[in-house]
């Protein structure tokens, strides 16, 4: 008797479409089909946040002042969209407090200098920290918060969702304490 499910040779492993595998240690590696990212899922707010947040990293990684950059986005965008008024007025508040915001995620940040932090997660948390303690009322702290963490989710590592969110709640837990 035999099993009609069991075959008696292997199946061929699956390939991409005309993409070559790599081979390590003799072995075929995969590679695992990507989709790319649904932004109708993201909300309007959201997508104005990583508009401003892209144009805080390109400063930091071009060393250029941030109003700058900005100004050039306004001018020219890689985007093929206008920076949206949001995005905008986000950029300029974090270039008003640029120092006190850097003081306070320096002093916050425990054994995490700016410098040393990815590039991504600094912008996240420059925008986020300047949002949270000169943008937003108390009560609104908390969801600008889940904000900025859930795009640390999709922008960053793994463990930067979590950090992000314990600096900029330690942040707003000192605003509080201050006024």
């Amino acid at each position: 008797m035999t099993d009609s499910s069991a075959s008696s040779t292997p199946s061929a492993p699956r390939k991409g479409p005309g993409l070559p595998l790599p081979a390590r240690d003799g072995e075929e590696i995969e590679f695992e089909r990507t989709l790319p990212a649904r932004t109708d899922r993201l909300h309007t707010l959201t997508r104005q946040r990583i508009r401003a947040l892209d144009v805080l990293f390109e400063a930091d990684a071009r060393r250029l002042p941030v109003l700058e950059v900005l100004a050039q986005r306004l001018r020219v965008t890689a985007a093929q969209t206008p920076v949206p008024e949001r995005a905008r007025e986000l950029v300029e508040g974090y270039a008003e407090h640029a120092e006190e915001v850097d003081d306070q995620l320096e002093t916050h940040s425990r054994d995490w200098p700016l410098h040393r932090m990815p590039a991504v997660d600094r912008a996240i948390l420059r925008l986020g920290a300047a949002e949270v303690l000169f943008d937003t009322e108390a009560s609104d702290r908390g969801p600008v918060i889940g904000e900025y963490t859930k795009i640390a989710e999709a922008l960053s590592t793994d463990d930067s969702p979590r950090f992000v969110n314990g600096l900029l709640q330690r942040l707003a837990d000192v605003r509080g304490l201050l006024g």
